[in-house]
This record gives C-alpha cells, sequence and structure tokens, in this order.
C-alpha cells in the first residue's frame, strides 16, 4: 500500500509514527514508517570504530554526534518532502550492534573506552565461564568483557554501578531507564527461556566465582531489566528529547520500546522469528539467527544461545569478519580504475565484479583467501590477517577471485552452520538474507544457498534493514491487537503483501564450496603464521 502525500502529513502532524534508529558498525541509520510500515524519511550517518589502546572502541563523541545527525538528517528531509516539522513521534526504539561493553559508575560516568563485540580480549574470561555455567558464552558477550576485567584487575570494576550494550546506553541516556530488550539481554547474559529473565542459577554462580574479590555489588543489580517486544521500556525525557533533536523542537513523553541488539532488529526485518525460520545478516561482520524448536544436545563454543525480541531461543551463528575486505579489494579495483582516468560509478564497481563470480570455476579455480581483519571465535584466531593465497597450479583470473572473496566471506559461518544442521540436525524451513551484498541481485544469494545448502531468500524489504526493523518494533508496542504475537503482528499485518525471491541451492555450486571449504580448514594455519609473524604496524 502506497500512501498519499495528504495522509502522511497527517500522520507526521499527529505523531501517528514510528522511529527505529539503529547504530550499526559503519553506519547509524533513523527511519521513520507510518501505521502501513511504509518508510516516510530515513537519515545516516557514517563512522568507524578504532583500536585504540589494544581494543576496538567508538567515542562518546562520535555516538552522540552520529546520534543526533541521522535524526537531523531524516527530520529535514521531512521538512523538505512534506514542508512540517516533527514535533511528536508515535514511539520510538534504538537498536545497535549486540554485546560489548559499557560500565558505568553511580554517577553516570563512562568508566573505561566502549568496548565493542569485535574485540577479541576475553578469552580466558570467556572459556571459564562457559565450564562454570556449561553454556556457551563467547568472547563478545558483555559479561565476558566484565569478568576479563576482573581477572586482569582493573581499577574500575570496583566502581562498576551499571553495565549495559551500545542500545540500552542509548535509551538510558534518553529515557533514564536503565532497561534493554531480551534479545539485546541474550548476548550480555544467558537468559531462562521459562523466566523470560537471566538465568538465577548463572547469576548465583558468577556472584560465588567473584565473592572473594569483596566487590560493593551484585552482578543482577548492575545489570539492565530485561524487557519483551510489545512492553513499554520508558519514555523520552526532556533532556533527552534536547539531546535527540538539536533543533529542540521535538517534545518529550514519547514512549520508548525495549532497545533491541541488530540481531533481533534482522530478525523482524525479514519475518524470522517463527521456530525453523532464520535470517542471515552480512555485513562487517556475518551472523545466522536460526529459531529452535528444541535444546542443543551440548555446549558449542562455535554456537551462541541468544533469543528472538519476544523470548523464543535462537541458535546465533557469529563470525566476525565477511565483507571488509571485499571492500577493500574493490576499493583498490576503483584506484585503478580512476588511474586510467575513467569516471567511477562505485555502484558499477560492485556489480561488475561481483557478477564475474558467476563466471569462476565451482570450487574458484584453487584459490584462497581470509578476510580476518580481526580475530575470529569459530576458527580460534585471536587476531586477523587478511590474506590472499595461491599455488602456481591455481587457475588465477579475475572471476575466480573474485568467487574466493565471496565464499570466504561465508567460511567460519559455514563452519558454525554445519554444527547445527550436521550435528544438531536442525531443521530450518527459509533464511531470509539482507544486508548490502545483496543489493546486487542474485550472485551473493546464489553464493550462500551453496554455502548453507539451503534456500535463501531476499524480500523487497531487506534493503531497509536493521533500523526499519526497530521501527516496526516501536510499532508493534503501541499498535498491536490485545494479546497479538510478534509473529501474528508481522505475518498478518507488516508482510502480508512483500514478496520474497527465493533461490534455492544450485548443485555444482554445493559442489564446488565443499571442496572450497575443505581448503579453507586446511589453510587456517597459513593464516595463524600470518598473525604471528606479520606485525600489526609495519613500520615498526
Amino acid at each position: 500500500m502506497i500512501t498519499n502525500q495528504s495522509n502522511i502529513k497527517q500522520a507526521i502532524t499527529k505523531g501517528e509514527t514510528s522511529l527505529g534508529i539503529e547504530f550499526g558498525s559503519t553506519r547509524i541509520k533513523a527511519v521513520l514508517i507510518n501505521h502501513h510500515f511504509e518508510t516516510i524519511a530515513s537519515g545516516s550517518y557514517e563512522w568507524e570504530n578504532r583500536l585504540e589502546d589494544g581494543y576496538w572502541t567508538y567515542s562518546l563523541v562520535d555516538i552522540i554526534t552520529g546520534l543526533q545527525e541521522a535524526y537531523s538528517e531524516m527530520k529535514q528531509e521531512v521538512e523538505r518532502n512534506y514542508g512540517i516539522t516533527i514535533r511528536t513521534i508515535g514511539s520510538i526504539g534504538f537498536s545497535a550492534m549486540m554485546h560489548g561493553y559499557m560500565a558505568f559508575d553511580s554517577t553516570g560516568e563512562l568508566l573505561v573506552p566502549f568496548r565493542t563485540w569485535r574485540n577479541a580480549t576475553t578469552g580466558a574470561a570467556a572459556k571459564e565461564l562457559t565450564d562454570t555455567f556449561q553454556f556457551n558464552i563467547p568472547e563478545r558477550w558483555s559479561i565476558a568483557h566484565l569478568y576479563q576485567a576482573i581477572l586482569n584487575e582493573e581499577k574500575h570494576v570496583p566502581r562498576v554501578d551499571f553495565i549495559t550494550t551500545l542500545a540500552g546506553f542509548i535509551h538510558w541516556l534518553l529515557t533514564g531507564n536503565q532497561a534493554i530488550g531480551i534479545g539485546d539481554a541474550s548476548g550480555m547474559f544467558p537468559i531462562d527461556e521459562a523466566t523470560q529473565d537471566y538465568n538465577e542459577r548463572m547469576l548465583t554462580q558468577f556472584d560465588e566465582l567473584i565473592a572473594a574479590k569483596g566487590y560493593p555489588w551484585k552482578l543482577k543489580d548492575v545489570l539492565p531489566k530485561v524487557c519483551i517486544s510489545g512492553e513499554q521500556a520508558g519514555e523520552l525525557t526532556e533532556a533527552g528529547a534536547k539531546l535527540l533533536d538539536v533543533s529542540q523542537n521535538l517534545q518529550p513523553g514519547i514512549p520508548l520500546c525495549p532497545p533491541e541488539g541488530d540481531a533481533g532488529t534482522g530478525m523482524v526485518a525479514t519475518n524470522s522469528v517463527r521456530k525453523r525460520t532464520g535470517n542471515v545478516s552480512v555485513g562487517t561482520s556475518v551472523f545466522a539467527m536460526i529459531v529452535l524448536e528444541k535444546e542443543l544436545s551440548k555446549v558449542y563454543p562455535e554456537i551462541d544461545l541468544v533469543t528472538t525480541p519476544n523470548g523464543s531461543p535462537v541458535g546465533m551463528v557469529h563470525a566476525n569478519n565477511c565483507s571488509s575486505d571485499i571492500n577493500a579489494w574493490l576499493g583498490l579495483f576503483r584506484e585503478f580504475y580512476e588511474a586510467m582516468g575513467q569516471k567511477v560509478d562505485t555502484n558499477q564497481i560492485f556489480s561488475v565484479m561481483l557478477n564475474k563470480a558467476l563466471e569462476a570455476d565451482p570450487d574458484g579455480g584453487g584459490l584462497l583467501s581470509y578476510g580476518y581483519f580481526s580475530g575470529e571465535n569459530i576458527t580460534g584466531l585471536d587476531k586477523g590477517r587478511p590474506l590472499f593465497v595461491r599455488s602456481p597450479e591455481s587457475n588465477f583470473n579475475l572471476a575466480n577471485f573474485m568467487r574466493t572473496h565471496l565464499f570466504t566471506a561465508f567460511g567460519a559461518l559455514k563452519i558454525g552452520m554445519d554444527i547445527l544442521t550436521k550435528k544438531e540436525n536442525v531443521e530450518i524451513d527459509s533464511i531470509l538474507a539482507h544486508g548490502g551484498l545483496f543489493k546486487t541481485p542474485v550472485v551473493g544469494q546464489k553464493i550462500m544457498a551453496a554455502a548453507l545448502n539451503v534456500p535463501v531468500s531476499v524480500m523487497a524489504t531487506a534493503g531497509e534493514g536493521g533500523a526499519w526493523g526497530m521501527a516496526i518494533l516501536a510499532s508493534y508496542m503501541m499498535n498491536k491487537d490485545q494479546q497479538e504475537s510478534l509473529e501474528d503482528f508481522l505475518d498478518t499485518k507488516v508482510f502480508k503483501d512483500v514478496e520474497a525471491q527465493e533461490m534455492v541451492p544450485d548443485g555444482f555450486d554445493v559442489k564446488g564450496f565443499e571442496v572450497f571449504i575443505e581448503r579453507y580448514k586446511k589453510g587456517l594455519a597459513i593464516e595463524q603464521a600470518a598473525v604471528d609473524h606479520l606485525v600489526e604496524n609495519w613500520r615498526d
């Protein structure tokens, strides 16, 4: 349904809208939707994480600036297109990269720079907690960061009053409420599906583990309150309204839904919250979320157990590296193109180069690459070195070069997914894929179908991304029928008329990927050698 302009103006004026703002790894995006879930306006802010003092981080200045710029750009688009100024919004929600560590004292001071999901610095803590809980605690999780800080005897730990994720921080900043959505919470500390809250047994085990330290806090007291999708988790304060909208037109009192992680908004944006469904989000990192029918038979370090925004258990395979190396190589080809005096169209470069992969040998011609910009937990690398390798006998041409880089983008993901499908016999009815890679039709979808050996669909809404998914969660809070589940709301209202383009695996591609993945596994020793012998700063 396409709403006419006068109806949209009326919706904006009356506040019959929902706003989602998501902090991604390279872009902060704001999306304003109406009650028909159509995007009215959007705004964005580009940013990059930085490696400072051994930790990947984003500064508080960048976080606040990005929030304000994304909102301002969205607001200006409304003013240009509809001639009105936003003064109220029906509901708002914030989402961000999951995991990581933001620790504050009782005055609200950030005790150490934000440590993002990308840091592979908590290996000892993650292992000890996994052994203690008998539940996989990945290095990215907030509890692993906290416990590693304890093991390192960092001076800030006794002062901890509150820890949260990036989304939880933004929500707290604008509402004063230390709350978090259950999906994002499940990437901080294990969730008990029965109680829809943090696992009490494990909370007690953690407190016992650190009892000798004598800290003046218990773990449950420093974690944010867990909220379920559909609940109200606060409202915009006067200070929050002024912080979000620097023009100070926006009025306080707007209800906010629980802040969520980017995994949860990806599930919503692809209608993948029912059991036996899944989605794969492709970007700087790549992760697959499969909604499980039953518990896994054992603990796997490669599989995170998290939840949907409404609390259903999810098997999550998260690889730290995906598209960064592809982007770097395409940047190199762009430089060559410019050096030849040609006018550059970045979208055309991506389209032409990615499509070359469809002309390649099924296995990529014997080539091998690792796009490891950072460590990779699934394959046991604590640091990364982007690497391209071939033998004299490899079929080295552009098509195989591109196919190899696309294959390797899903290499670590494939290893984790094989555990679910081959060892645990998890049944998957459908996979929905989303991310920038799928802006080029067919190629990414075809490669992923080969890698996972399962049909892969891309929806027309997939390009809307997590900010749109967050806006949908905000809308669900205000517009659901009584007792209407999130699954039903998505099926019967949001995605009722949305078509998905499905691609089934090609047998030749599947066999080719299986050959490649064996080469990938055997070659990990080469990547480890690069980590061991190639210094991080080549000028050293």
